[in-house]
């Protein structure tokens, strides 16, 4: 159940950064450079040679060419052969789990699932067995015995080993709102819905941009919503406006007071739908919303760079979502009450689990026979001063080491590209495995830093937010396949049923006459069975961390 919206999180966040570096390569490449005839010449005396397979995005230079990770083999003592991935990963992973014939490593965000797993078993290495070669895993699961947690099975094993990368914010989402139309039509920021409305009305008529075309403004937009699910930059954010708090799962399912609960079968959630609707009917909402391409919802949030076209919408930090020649005209701001008088704690969308901790990145074959070589390299890649390497790029490139135990990330060497794309052409990034331990000293750099900046203010929204009890930790709870596949089958129906009316209910308006009819046919499609299934594991998480 987890797997869609881990691979939603990872496509969503490669879209973000990469937005202007798209690719149109559809095709399983290998670094040409390093076939598989390994030359022998290149090898060092004593050093074991392994094969690996790394899933990538297609700017991101070769393997061989990252001065971190010949280190990082040298200290193995290993010569690795890297295969490389960029696109039709499940085609090309379904195909080598049927055949068996998998390499002694894959490294990749939950390429490898539990699923596979508990499919394909005796396939992969259980890492309990060589864990003595790994201190620097030891030392993760000490410091944080939540990653623990993650990597292990029902039974006990290991197969994949997670990543903890700490730097990501609480949220992958912000709201943020032109500031520069604000002020040219004399608005306040909005701080209820009604407010919100009110705005949106007088972006649409009153030329808010200014530049004498009173009819090419976008008031509000959001990102393309696909049929699996809600995931980031999405409108279901305004739950929080009600009191939910949004985490985690795309399928609905969320946290409160330590009970599980759906918004799609949540009055809360109708509310949030017919306030959506309102602002349809008064042409306030993007008209493509519902079929535009995630490439679009950027452009046209960044237009030519001289005229801003859109006024309020959701995204990642502001000069990714808008271009640095329009940044300074929009603003991060509070999360709305739905109105005055509204009595709801206000929260925010809180995603910090998913962002930080990354399940399943390295696995290694069973068939593998210098596993003690290839657990080495595994720890090399865990030692905190490694890890920041393999998110942000090389010593000495991208990160500067002051010589006593400190460090920090320098700006790209290229001014024209931006320092969230420049990583992901140097390094893994959030693709590899790491653990960028608490006590690491790194300085981040100035795009982080200003993320950080706009997200003060979704502080109090966040301190209303009890962590273990209205967080649903799904990151952190292993299913029995047997009720992973029960509750999937659900959720697929679920899906289909709830995002179709999502769409239907904005544009026509019908929820109100529907809603009764709708939660008899989440009933009858078992969500509250999967909700009782569900609250078992929860109350033993809780159990475990309370």
């Amino acid at each position: 159940m987890k797997k869609v919206f881990m691979i939603f999180i990872v496509v969503s966040l490669v879209f973000i950064i990469l937005t202007d570096f798209s690719s149109n390569n559809e095709e399983v490449t290998r670094d040409l450079n390093h076939d598989s005839n390994v030359n022998s010449n290149d090898v060092s005396e004593g050093e074991i040679k392994l094969n690996a397979m790394i899933i990538k995005h297609p700017i991101t230079m070769s393997s061989k060419n990252m001065l971190w990770l010949q280190k990082a083999e040298e200290r193995a003592g290993v010569e690795i052969h890297w295969e490389e991935v960029t696109a039709d990963w499940d085609e090309k992973k379904n195909a080598m789990l049927a055949g068996g014939d998998i390499p002694h490593l894959i490294v990749g965000p939950n390429a490898i699932t539990d699923d596979d797993f508990a499919q394909f078993t005796g396939l992969f290495q259980d890492l309990n067995e060589l864990i003595d070669h790994a201190p620097n895993v030891q030392k993760m699961f000490e410091d944080k015995p939540e990653i623990e947690i993650i990597a292990t099975q029902q039974d006990g094993e290991i197969y994949g080993l997670p990543k903890y990368q700490r730097y990501s914010p609480k949220s992958a989402t912000m709201q943020f709102i032109n500031k520069d139309w604000l002020d040219n039509l004399g608005l306040n920021m909005p701080t209820t819905w009604n407010e919100l409305h009110q705005v949106l009305l007088a972006f649409k008529n009153e030329d808010a941009n200014g530049n004498g075309d009173p009819d090419d403004e976008i008031p509000f937009d959001w990102a393309p919503v696909g049929t699996s699910g809600f995931g980031f930059f999405h409108p279901t954010v305004l739950l929080g406006s009600t009191g939910i708090t949004p985490s985690e799962s795309g399928t609905g399912y969320f946290a409160e007071d330590g009970e599980l609960k759906n918004f799609f079968m949540d009055e809360r959630y109708k509310d949030v739908v017919i306030f959506l609707n309102k602002l349809w009917k008064d042409d306030l909402i993007n008209q493509e919303v519902f079929t535009q391409e995630f490439t679009s919802y950027q452009s046209m949030a960044r237009g030519d760079g001289r005229i801003a076209k859109v006024g309020y919408t959701f995204g990642w930090e502001i000069p990714d979502r808008f271009g640095n020649q329009l940044a300074s005209q929009y603003k991060s701001f509070p999360p709305m009450k739905i109105s005055e008088d509204s009595t709801n704690e206000v929260r925010w969308a809180y995603d910090y689990n998913v962002l930080n901790y990354g399940e399943n990145m390295i696995q290694m074959s069973a068939q593998t026979e210098e596993k003690e070589a290839a657990m080495r390299f595994i720890n090399e890649l865990y030692d905190p001063e490694t890890s920041m390497q393999v998110l942000f790029g090389s010593i000495g490139e991208s990160i500067d080491d002051h010589g006593d135990g400190t460090y920090s990330v320098l700006p790209p060497a290229n001014e024209s590209i931006d320092p969230g794309t420049w990583k992901w052409t140097k390094t893994w990034a959030e693709n590899g495995p790491m653990y960028l331990a608490d006590s690491l000293e790194l300085e981040l750099g100035a795009d982080m830093q200003t993320r950080n900046s706009q997200q003060e203010a979704y502080q109090d929204a966040y301190s209303r937010i009890d962590i273990q009890r209205d967080v649903y930790p799904g990151i952190f709870i292993k299913y029995s396949q047997e009720d992973n596949t029960e509750m999937s089958l659900r959720n697929k129906d679920l899906m289909n049923l709830a995002m179709a009316k999502f769409a239907e209910w904005i544009t026509e308006g019908t929820i109100e006459d529907e809603w009764d009819w709708y939660i008899d046919q989440l009933i009858t499609i078992g969500l509250p069975e999967n909700l009782e299934l569900m609250q078992h594991y929860f109350d033993d998480y809780l159990r475990s961390v309370e």
